[in-house]
């Protein structure tokens, strides 16, 4: 008899949801790479299956990208690029300095490939999106991206470490401009640029 107990508090809903994630993160990388035979695919599957079956009794009724916690503050759980709970995410974490730099160290498998061997060009400038993103939205009042453009200098390794970096170079209104990189051991990879625009506030 399986445990139907709502999860209500953060830090238990990360303590279970967190590792499958990670597990589900795993199995996507392992299902690309995998030389296994036909029988051994054929009840992999089953298995896998059988597991979705299960997981799929109780669904919550819609996108679950962010849940509020009580303290007000906000959890990414379902976010393409940083969603705790999202496996086709790397995840990215996301670390803001007091200069104003935002910064992230990661390694993109098997899952994000272009051409063989390295990062695929769209996985790129949504790693880039969003922190560049990162840069400009503020407590209670996000940011849109406006534009982004991307100068891709050479290929990005895939399995390497990698790093993405951005920071503010200026704003003008609701208009905040964002300059920012993607960078193997060996130097930039891509270069962006992006306009990131703060919405309006209605008068209260």
């Amino acid at each position: 008899m399986h445990d139907q107990t709502p999860c209500i508090d953060f830090s238990r809903c990360e303590s279970v949801y967190v590792p499958l994630a990670e597990s589900i993160r795993r199995l996507i990388d392992l299902s690309i790479r995998t030389e296994a035979g036909p029988a051994a695919v054929a009840a992999a599957k089953a298995r896998i299956d059988s597991a979705a079956d299960e997981l799929s009794e109780r669904l919550h009724p819609g996108p679950v990208g962010v849940r509020q916690l009580p303290d007000g503050q906000t959890i990414a759980w379902g976010n393409a690029v940083v969603g705790l709970r999202n496996p086709v995410a790397p995840p990215l974490v996301i670390h803001h300095e007091p200069n104003g730099l935002v910064w992230s160290d990661f390694v993109l498998g098997a899952a994000y490939e272009g051409p063989p061997g390295n990062v695929h060009g769209g996985v790129c400038a949504l790693v880039l999106d969003h922190v560049l993103g990162a840069t400009t939205h503020r407590p209670g009042r996000p940011a849109y991206t406006g534009t982004l453009t991307l100068r891709y200098r050479r290929p990005t390794p895939l399995g390497q470490p990698l790093r993405a970096e951005a920071h503010v170079e200026r704003t003008e209104g609701v208009k905040m401009f964002a300059v920012g990189h993607l960078a193997d051991a060996d130097g930039v990879t891509v270069e962006a640029e992006g306009i990131f625009i703060h919405p309006r506030q209605r008068p209260g």
